[in-house]
């Protein structure tokens, strides 16, 4: 109950007033029946532009960070995102993509839109990085279609590291459903689900016009942050 007045009287209508977002492809979202919703990933925002603008409920695999969060403010988030019926999954440690498979098959076999970031973090950056193959495996065992989605602008307005969102208008694009069924039976073969995969951050990268980076994100971001060595004097 709390989700829908939470999306329709709370948060939904104040999103809409201050970022104005311009909504493409809106009709791609199947008016019922189960879907995966597949984004790219470049602000915190897009936590809660994409749910706003969709008219059915949405439900995301995020991360458990967002529920055990120290002190009030990780009270409050955690408490937001349960509200919103947000289910939290452990990236950490071997069974945790087992993990985000097993709860994502379960929002669709209940007949729900289940939204992923194949990305598997935010964009540092702006660009567009290499997908994990979980969304795959779910589009493949559940025999659901995809739905790329576009966020635009939602990089500019609130980059990694900035708290509050600046006030300006943002895109959310969605692109036609991509159907996989040709792919039956093949949903433990590498090469099937590797090529899913790429398919669908195709379909997002012309959906958003980003830069490709064929690396993961996470990667690159441990690379960043790993403290730089410098050579050593000679004396």
């Amino acid at each position: 109950m709390f989700y829908y007045v939470l999306k329709y009287v709370i948060l939904g209508p104040l999103l809409r007033l201050l970022f104005r977002p311009r909504i493409e492809g809106l009709e791609h979202i199947p008016a019922e029946g189960a879907a995966i919703v597949a984004g790219n990933h470049l602000s915190f925002s897009d936590h809660f532009l994409m749910p706003a603008i969709i008219r059915r409920r949405i439900t995301f695999l995020a991360k458990a960070e967002y529920f055990s969060g120290p002190g009030l403010k990780g009270r409050l988030t955690a408490a937001f995102f349960r509200s919103a019926g947000q289910i939290p999954v452990d990236r950490s440690g071997k069974e945790a993509g087992k993990a985000a498979i097993r709860e994502g098959l379960g929002v669709l076999s209940k007949g729900e839109l289940l939204g992923i970031y194949p990305e598997g973090t935010r964009s540092h950056d702006g660009r567009l990085y290499k997908g994990k193959v979980g969304v795959a495996v779910m589009a493949l065992r559940a025999q659901v279609p995809v739905v790329p989605c576009a966020m635009v602008g939602t990089f500019e307005i609130q980059p990694p590291g900035q708290t509050l969102p600046k006030i300006k208008r943002v895109t959310v694009r969605f692109g036609e459903a991509l159907d996989f069924s040709r792919y039956a039976g093949m949903e433990n073969e590498k090469a099937a689900i590797r090529a899913v995969t790429d398919e669908i951050m195709y379909a997002i990268l012309e959906l958003s016009g980003q830069e490709y980076v064929d690396r993961y994100a996470a990667e690159v971001k441990a690379e960043l942050e790993q403290p730089k060595k410098f050579p050593r004097r000679s004396r």
